[in-house]
């Protein structure tokens, strides 16, 4: 059941103390999305996968860890990306009413919301299956990536906060420029993808006992990974230029040039760890890198049009 228009509108006015809230709500979720793929590095890293050997109880026949001496530390850290989980699907659910709450008619804003709050029940799901398939490469890599989808819509939910009316908007950039930014983005997943599959061939299986990996020699999808992002690199660049040329404010040129800090940081990053045996803090830095690129290569991809809902 829905209230009428008139309800919403006589229950959230211009001055209501939600509209000074929902951008921190936003954010907050947000943040959230982000440090879930952080915690869920620290679980890879560790070796802690299995810590919690069973789902949805970490243990069989409790939810919580059951301390031995042979769990050391790995069930806590387990424990505690699964808590994450649930504070992420609270901040998932109060998102999607802040929406639905202020904005009754941006049906593409309330799509976006309920497109995060799916996902997080989605991603505890395919944890699950993680967990019962022994960390299985390919669900580990499924997972990962559905937090790069999460953490690109949650940056649209944050973006489309600061317009306060819906339809398509009206582009900031030439035509040919937006193509461009949603090419080059189409790219960066690609690389994304490159990128956890070199993570699911490497050392870090996720479970200290009993690695599992997918069987393909790290050093070629490597240079595959590599190559990828030289590509990628080519076209943030073209597409920053483009941006600078064609752009009717600041706005978009600013999302741009964050793309290429965060791009740049992740590649000398990627190197380094590369050339050093694949630290664990390096890889941990780059998982959290991985975050940031969604969302800066997200927020330029809207700043392309002055209403991205």
């Amino acid at each position: 059941m829905t209230l009428p228009d008139s309800a919403w509108k006589t229950s959230v006015t211009p001055t209501s103390p939600l509209r000074r809230w929902v951008r921190p709500i936003l954010v907050a979720n947000l943040v959230a999305e982000v440090g879930i793929v952080v915690t869920g590095g620290i679980v890879r890293l560790t070796g802690s996968g299995l810590g919690c050997s069973t789902w949805p109880e970490c243990q069989p026949g409790s939810f919580t860890p059951i301390r031995t001496a042979e769990s050391q530390y790995h069930d806590l850290i387990e424990f505690g990306n699964r808590t994450l989980t649930g504070v992420l699907g609270v901040l998932a659910l109060v998102s999607v009413w802040v929406v639905l709450r202020l904005w009754p008619q941006r049906r593409r804003m309330h799509l976006v919301a309920y497109g995060v709050l799916a996902g997080v029940v989605a991603q505890a799901v395919v944890g699950g299956i993680t967990v019962r398939t022994g960390l299985n490469p390919w669900t580990v890599m499924f997972h990962f990536l559905m937090s790069m989808v999460l953490v690109a819509l949650s940056t649209a939910l944050v973006r489309g906060a600061a317009d306060e009316e819906s339809g398509p908007g009206e582009l900031t950039v030439h035509p040919l420029t937006r193509r461009l930014a949603w090419a080059t983005a189409g790219v960066g997943a690609v690389v994304l993808t490159l990128g956890v599959v070199v993570t699911g061939s490497g050392p870090h299986s996720g479970d200290a006992d009993t690695p599992a990996r997918t069987g393909f020699d790290p050093r070629f999808v490597s240079w595959m990974h590599a190559d990828a992002v030289m590509l990628f690199v080519g076209l943030v660049i073209a597409t920053l230029v483009a941006v600078r040329l064609t752009a009717r404010d600041d706005a978009p040129k600013r999302a741009w040039y964050a793309v290429l800090y965060v791009t740049i940081a992740q590649g000398f990053i990627g190197y380094v760890q590369y050339f050093t045996g694949l630290p664990e803090v390096l890889v941990l830095l780059h998982m959290l890198g991985a975050s940031l690129l969604a969302v800066a290569l997200t927020w330029g991809v809207l700043e392309t049009r002055r209403l991205p809902v």
